[in-house]
């Protein structure tokens, strides 16, 4: 497994080093920067003739990151004589996505993918398999519905206050649900934060006006940054599925993060609250979804509007069960859930993106060395 703090400097690095001789290596340092002050790179030679730039950590958005790629064009004006690269990459993790076309075709890029938060999920989440804080599967007693975390509500991530939204006007509350008043990392009320969304949903105000903000967890005064651990273990095993609100679920792009697999690897069902094609993308890692006890034809809808619509559809539809239902249900997904979990710790996963992360490699070296 790779220690994912080390994937640039003791993986890709040494790669490009040996094999694609005179080519620097950018990335953004610490985890989570896109700034042009967080810029970094291996090989400094002013006779090296490519450079290739790790854009692999946070989705790609213009208005957020023209700055940083700006600057990585601008630090490498001096290759080649000062003539330009001769081969410049940008090694990415989104797949099939409009974004990256843009970007490769504003800055003469060629795309590199591969999938970043797997890796990192693998590192994050190690170990939790051999610990005593999740209940196994077959012993679990279901109560609620659903388990939905939501700390970031503002800016890119108003398809959160969407889901929300449906959520809180279809009066399923009686679920383990967060929800801050405050963005914190945008800094503005919630209120402030569904303005724009009125004209999707003219009685969105009203709605969240209803509701008794902020909403935390059993025992936590706000909703903690957990990407890089698990938490929530006494409410995630009493929760039939965790609703997994992702970083990008806009648009035409594939980008899971770890969020998604806080459930995998807490032994859970799960429904994604992502980009069409979510499932799909997932399924071709090696995982199974739970097409077998609710309707994931959401994951084939195309408007972001209508596919949050049908999730909360299928969501309404399980809360609308007793606890005997529930538990039901669990039962039915105990195979899958399990299948999950050990494809993911027990090294199915690991070889997948392996796979794919020395084939992306390979194909770089043979691109570059023409």
């Amino acid at each position: 497994m790779i220690r994912i703090d080390e994937i640039y400097n003791h993986t890709v690095w040494p790669y490009i080093k040996q094999n694609i001789p005179l080519t620097r290596l950018f990335f953004c340092d610490p985890p989570g920067r896109s700034d042009p002050e967080s810029l970094h790179n291996f090989g400094v030679d002013t006779a090296e003739y490519n450079y290739i730039f790790l854009h692999d950590q946070e989705p790609i958005h213009l208005s957020i990151h023209r700055r940083l790629f700006d600057d990585v064009a601008r630090r490498n004006l001096d290759l080649n004589n000062n003539s330009g690269p001769k081969y410049q990459a940008l090694i990415h993790s989104e797949k099939d996505s409009d974004t990256v076309e843009e970007v490769c075709s504003m800055y003469n890029w060629k795309p590199y993918y591969y999938f970043f938060h797997g890796w990192a999920a693998l590192d994050w989440y190690r170990g939790y398999d051999k610990t005593f804080l999740m209940p196994p599967a077959n012993t679990r007693k279901i109560k609620k519905t659903f388990i939905a975390p939501n700390r970031i509500i503002a800016g890119e991530r108003k398809h959160r206050l969407e889901m929300l939204y449906h959520i809180f006007k279809n009066g399923m509350l009686d679920n383990h649900i967060s929800c801050p008043a405050i963005c914190p990392v945008e800094n503005i009320s919630i209120h402030q934060a569904i303005a724009p969304l009125i004209n999707k949903y003219p009685d969105i105000q009203e709605v969240f006006a209803n509701q008794n903000l902020p909403m935390n967890f059993a025992n936590e005064t706000n909703h903690p940054m957990h990407s890089c651990w698990l938490s929530l273990f006494d409410e995630s095993a009493e929760s039939l599925l965790y609703l997994v609100t992702e970083t990008v679920a806009t648009g035409r792009r594939h980008h899971l993060t770890e969020k998604t697999f806080k459930p995998i690897a807490l032994g859970m069902p799960f429904i994604i609250v992502g980009t069409q094609g979510s499932l799909k993308y997932l399924r071709s890692y090696g995982f199974k979804t739970f097409g077998c006890c609710w309707d994931e034809s959401y994951d084939d809808e195309p408007d972001d509007q209508l596919r949050y619509k049908k999730i909360a559809d299928v969501l309404k539809s399980l809360d609308s069960l007793d606890e005997a239902g529930l538990n039901s249900v669990f039962q039915q997904l105990i195979e899958i859930v399990e299948f999950n979990r050990n494809h993911f710790y027990n090294g199915g996963f690991g070889q997948v993106l392996w796979s794919e992360l020395a084939d992306m490699l390979d194909c770089i070296k043979t691109d570059f060395n023409k």
